[in-house]
């Protein structure tokens, strides 16, 4: 019932950058399957109504489908590939970007007793369940605000908490509980992917970026394996080679010049682990961004 008014309302307002009249709110409609592509995936609820999505995490794979929903607590390297989609029945997705802050606020009034507490150690950054229909009523009145200008600037943030208090109570609780805790695991593991992110093309020992992120050496890789499914080597590896696909897309014939900016003092590793992670040398994967006409990146379906 919710998934049938859902796709019509995500259908009736899809744009071509995502986003919608509701902040934080972004709707996706794409008519194609598409190659695997890395991104980063932001921090967000994302629910299916139509298509399918496969999603990598390291070696962690995640596929949801119609009634299903994705939320990711850290921002993370992923690599996104629509398995279902064409002209006649496009992918349809609703996302709702996950503050922190607003988590924090719902747990901090609902008190201890209403508010389920998270176990020991950090979640995984991003999990999948299927959607229970009171997430997806939410989820459809929310959309309706979108026809209700009216309405939509005092009923809209009822409405989002209302999501939010779901996700919180909800199968994934634990995965976003710990989004709006100052001192769980999953915090002090995200300022260390900060970190990483801000200073990826420097090298660094594990020992100090513990330190910084205020954990002993094993609590720390121990728990950012758990969220990253990735070694911080690995981490700061995938986001080189990001941000090194990114440069080469404007910096097409400086390959060496690239490679040296994310970090790489040796051209022929950078090739070779830049060939590893997307399927072509950089120059000839260059040349091929250059051509491609490029989608928004994320976790939207």
């Amino acid at each position: 019932m919710y998934l049938e008014e859902l796709r019509t309302l995500l259908a009736r307002h899809a744009r071509p950058d995502w986003t919608t009249a509701v902040d934080g709110v972004l709707i996706s409609k794409v008519d194609r399957p598409d190659p695997p592509a890395p991104s980063m995936s932001g921090t967000l609820l994302a629910v299916i109504a139509q298509g399918a999505k496969r999603l990598a995490l390291g070696e962690r794979v995640f596929e949801y489908g119609p009634g299903q929903y994705l939320v990711a607590s850290v921002d993370l390297p992923v690599t996104g590939q629509f398995t279902q989609a064409d002209p006649k029945q496009p992918a349809l997705g609703f996302g709702l970007v996950l503050e922190p802050s607003a988590v924090a606020e719902l747990l901090l009034e609902a008190g201890p007793a209403d508010a389920p507490r998270s176990s020991g150690g950090a979640p995984s950054g991003i999990a999948v369940s299927d959607a229970p229909a009171a997430l997806l009523d939410a989820v459809v009145r929310l959309l309706r605000l979108l026809d209700e200008p009216r309405d939509r600037a005092v009923l809209a943030p009822l409405v989002k908490r209302e999501i939010l208090w779901r996700l919180i109570t909800g199968e994934q609780g634990a995965t976003v509980r710990q989004l709006g805790l100052a001192d769980s695991s999953l915090s002090h593991i995200s300022r260390a992917v900060r970190w990483i992110r801000e200073h990826y093309a420097q090298p660094f020992r594990v020992e100090d970026v513990a330190r910084q992120s205020g954990m002993g050496v094993s609590a720390f890789y121990r728990n950012f394996q758990a969220v990253t499914a990735m070694s911080p080597i690995q981490f700061q590896k995938q986001i080189r080679l990001q941000e090194a696909r990114l440069l080469l897309a404007t910096h097409p014939a400086d390959v060496t010049g690239v490679g040296h900016r994310v970090g790489y003092d040796n051209p022929s590793q950078f090739s070779r682990e830049y060939r590893r992670q997307f399927g072509a040398p950089p120059s000839q994967d260059a040349a091929r961004l250059r051509q491609a006409v490029r989608a928004p990146a994320g976790l939207l379906p």
